[in-house]
Parts: structure tokens; sequence; C-alpha cells
């Protein structure tokens, strides 16, 4: 029991590592993706980060659904308060989408490029052809061949900024496509992995990561500023709609005075009456041979006579 009891406070006294972790935001590479936000990760100190990798699908990055089997790979280089910053790394295809492109009675060619791009960052590219038929041995060769030169002198004369838009894009898939089909009918061209093994010069052209900031934080005041809007024109609808109501309801308290005046008026009228019942039968029949009327019959039926 000594020892269990001493264990459990031991255990009470350890430090909870995930209470002193924090989450940071992780942000794609100023070009060309203006630091976009990409994912989330934990660590318990900013140091811990450097040089961990992120993978994200191509179609959420941008928004392309037929790059769904395209794996985008960044690495994070430094931190900034609560946001990661990373490097473009490469790209790499699934290898279930590649395994569905090889069939029987199809030729593939693949292959390893080295290029150092025009800023100085040595990248190595893995490109696959599939022909539409089998291909002999030498035709294999000769369509690696013009896929190298495609490679080296695309790389040479671009970019690692450039590079990184052919390859995601499909523009030197394109270009090798053009090249090879000169030998040999192709059915697919990929570029299947590109990799960054040593970095160069990186461009500083573009917007810094506070103005990134000070755009979101702008955008997300408009948002709300929209909201309160339609909030407040909703409730000028209503408060327009009860104000319409009292208007009507005043109309009517004006006409009604108008039907109480006519009622009034007509008990007035009732009054100017004469009362014939309070009168004798001789002052009846007075008022009757004024009138120019009988004046025989009893006294209801007199009284009746000089109503009508």
């Amino acid at each position: 029991m000594a020892k269990g009891a001493a264990a459990r406070a031991a255990a009470r006294k350890q430090r909870d590592k995930w209470k002193s972790k924090r989450w940071y935001t992780i942000r794609a590479p100023r070009h060309p993706w203006a630091f976009k936000v990409i994912g989330e990760t934990i660590a318990e100190d900013e140091a811990m980060l450097i040089g961990r990798n992120y993978e994200i699908l191509q179609n959420e990055l941008d928004g392309d659904f037929s790059k769904m089997h395209v794996k985008v790979q960044f690495r994070i280089t430094s931190v900034v308060g609560g946001d990661a910053l990373t490097e473009y790394i490469g790209h790499e295809m699934l290898k279930d989408h590649i395994r569905r492109q090889v069939r029987r009675d199809r030729g593939k060619v693949d292959d390893t490029v080295d290029i150092v791009t025009e800023d100085g960052f040595y990248v190595r590219v893995k490109p696959l052809l599939i022909s539409r038929n089998r291909i002999k041995g030498s035709q294999k060769q000769e369509m690696r061949t013009l896929a190298r030169e495609v490679i080296l002198k695309t790389g040479a004369t671009t970019t690692w900024i450039d590079l990184q838009k052919l390859t995601l894009d499909g523009t030197l898939e394109a270009k090798i496509r053009e090249a090879v089909s000169k030998i040999q009918p192709v059915r697919g061209v990929m570029i299947r992995r590109t990799q960054l093994i040593q970095t160069g010069v990186v461009t500083q052209d573009g917007l810094t990561l506070e103005e990134i900031r000070n755009q979101e934080e702008a955008e997300k005041e408009a948002a709300t500023e929209f909201e309160a809007e339609d909030s407040e024109s909703s409730e000028e609808g209503e408060s327009s709609e009860q104000e319409e109501e009292p208007e009507a309801e005043a109309e009517e308290d004006a006409t009604v005075p108008e039907s109480v005046e006519e009622d009034a008026a007509e008990p007035e009228a009732v009054s100017d009456e004469v009362d014939y019942s309070s009168m004798t039968v001789v002052q009846l029949k007075d008022l009757l041979r004024e009138a120019g009327k009988t004046v025989s019959g009893k006294k209801a039926e007199l009284i009746e006579r000089l109503q009508e």
C-alpha cells in the first residue's frame, strides 16, 4: 500500500506536458500562396517546430479537384508569434494513382533528374512516362533522353518559384509530352515527385506577413459590419411595420368620432319629436284638424295618424 501511495504521489508531481503546449497556425510561403493558412500544429516550444514537415493535398491548397492525388510538402522554417512560416520542399503523387496508370501492354519510362535553378536551388525531379503500347528498350532510352533535356533546360532558365508553378499546374508535363510524342505516342506524362535538396536565394517580393494579417483583420471587420447592417435593417423593417400599425389604428380612431357623432345626432332627432302620449284627446284632434286629417277614433289611432 505504501508503495502504491508513493507512486500516485509521484505521478501527481509530474508536470502535464499538454498544458504547456500551444497551437500554432501553419502558413504557406509568400510565393505564390501569399501566406495562406494551410493547417495547425501543436508544440511546447517554438524551437521544436523548426524543421517540421507538413503535407496537404493540392486540391485543398489550390481548389483544383483534378489534383486530388498530389501531395504538396512544406517545411517550417521560422515562427512569428503564433504563425509557423514554411517553405515549399516539393510534391509527390499518391502511389495508388500511379498504380492505376500502369497496365499490361503499356510501356513505362521513369527517370531521376537533378537540376540547379536559375537562382541557385538544387532540385531533384522524377518524371514518369507511360506509352499507349509496348515499346522497345531503344525507344525508352530516346524518350528518357528527350524528357531529361526538357527538364534540364527548363530548370536552368527558371527560378525555383517559377519551377513550382510549372510542376504543379502541368506545364512542364505538357512540354515533355510534346517532345517525347515524336518517338512514341504517350498515354500519360507525370512529374511524380519533386524534392528540394538545397535551398538558394529566396525572393522578398510581395506582401509581408504583417500586411497579410491586416488584410485578414479587415476582412473579418467587414464581415462583422455587414452582419450588423443586416440586423439593423431587419430591426428597422420591424419598427416601420409597428409604426404603420398605429397609423392605421389612428385612422380608424379618426373615423370613429364621425359615426359617434351620427349616433349622437340620432338621439337629438328623437328628442325633438313631440310626446303625443302625454297629450289629451282634444289636443290630438286639434293637431289632426290642423294637419287636415280625420279626427275620429281612439287615442292610440289618433297618435298613429299624427306620427305618419
